[in-house]
């Protein structure tokens, strides 16, 4: 996200320097980029792994199951393999 906000700064500035055609060249450019689905998974992706990285709950292993409607959960680091 902060590489996409520095793109657009930069656009914005080469833009202005280049004159109004250029700007709109860059940033059109710039909004087909950022609009893309491919940049939408990427950046859904950082997140995700970003959230991940600052989740302070541990991660649960499921346990065998003690019956048909009850599943034991205990955190990663308590488990014994």
């Amino acid at each position: 996200m902060l590489r996409l906000i520095i793109g657009m700064a930069a656009g914005y500035v080469l833009g202005t320097k280049a004159g109004r055609a250029r700007y709109e060249q860059i940033s059109k450019t710039t909004r087909a980029i950022a609009g893309s689905p491919v940049t939408r998974k990427l950046v859904q992706a950082g997140r995700q792994k970003l959230s991940d990285s600052l989740n302070t709950r541990p991660q649960l292993e499921p346990m065998k199951p003690i019956d048909e409607r009850t599943t034991v959960f205990i955190p990663h680091d308590q488990l014994r393999r």
